[in-house]
């Protein structure tokens, strides 16, 4: 005699099913990548076990039991980040289920994300970043120039390390102030090219052929590499900047290529510019991003001032006579 497997075990099944058949859509109709899937998979099935043993099944989950289950990560500690991703990945799966007919309603609608306080990005001091320009333009080996141009584009033109990672010869052609980036979502943007980071590229783009591997002649990155993606890797960026800064006698786990990008519009800001421009030398679709580096140059100002004003010490300041 067959015995009928218990209910638990049926739910858990038909639970993977419905998650297949949603990360299957987001694949198909919204092009959702590799990283996005696994991600999705991973915070839905650990939603699924969480009901399971609660003999609950996700499909028919409650306002309720969703709540409950972000409380739990909550009281456990997990980072507001972290439980607005798995929010996130809930609303698109039961969004599919409201779609597909599956479910009535949607038990996440009304959920409101945990609010995650954005931290303040490490910069650097005007005073460390030219000590790391002066140490790379001493080397004048083909991998000191390289170096050279690297710290020059990162921190001159607010560069993310992917964007100089993949970048193309083409987008440096010409003797122009400007260069062409290719940003988030493929998104193009003019990045400025200061004197000295042309200069840079000048001296580089002489011993770049040193670089370019011997069956890859046609190679067409900026930044050619006997690797195997053909370009230096961001990694590759991460540990030459380090070893840098350590030469510089600078705390190496305080640099790293977006450490270079905040300094740049850390700076800019500093020194007046207003955040629409700042906005788009960085490429951000929303200004909202870019805001943060009001706190960051307030903080530095009232820290100066602290520092300076003879009279910052002092809790009340008395009125003359």
């Amino acid at each position: 005699m067959t015995r009928a497997k218990p209910k638990s075990s049926s739910r858990q099944t038909g639970s993977v099913h419905l998650i297949e058949t949603f990360l299957d859509m987001m694949s198909a109709e919204r092009g959702a990548g590799a990283n996005t899937l696994a991600a999705y998979r991973r915070d839905l099935v650990d939603f699924a076990g969480h009901l399971s043993g609660r003999g609950a099944d996700p499909a028919k989950a409650s306002r309720e039991q969703v709540r409950a289950f972000l409380a739990g990560l909550s009281s456990s500690g997990m980072a507001a980040s972290t439980q607005a991703r798995k929010l996130s990945a809930l609303r698109q799966f039961y969004g599919f289920l409201y779609t597909e007919g599956i479910r009535a309603d949607d038990p996440t609608q009304t959920i409101a994300a945990p609010q995650a306080r954005r931290p303040l990005p490490k910069i650097l001091s005007g005073e460390d970043l030219e000590a790391m320009l002066r140490m790379a333009a001493e080397d004048t080996s083909p991998q000191g120039l390289r170096l050279s141009l690297i710290v020059e584009m990162l921190y001159g033109g607010g560069l993310r390390v992917s964007e100089l990672a993949g970048m193309r010869l083409a987008a440096v052609a010409g003797k122009g102030e400007f260069i062409r980036v290719t940003g988030k979502g493929q998104k193009e943007r003019l990045s400025p090219l200061s004197p000295a980071a042309r200069s840079a590229l000048d001296a580089y783009l002489a011993v770049r052929p040193s670089f370019v591997p011997e069956h890859d002649k046609n190679n067409r990155y900026l930044f050619a590499s006997r690797g195997t993606d053909g370009f230096l890797t961001r990694r590759r960026f991460h540990q030459l900047l380090k070893a840098l800064a350590a030469k510089c006698g600078i705390d190496p786990a305080k640099v790293s290529p977006h450490v270079l990008r905040h300094a740049f519009a850390t700076h800019l800001v500093e020194g007046g510019a207003d955040l629409r421009s700042v906005q788009t030398l960085l490429g951000h679709a929303d200004i909202a991003t870019t805001q943060i580096y009001t706190h960051v140059a307030r903080d530095h100002l009232s820290r100066v001032m602290r520092a300076a004003h003879p009279l910052a010490g002092s809790k009340a300041i008395k009125k003359s006579s």
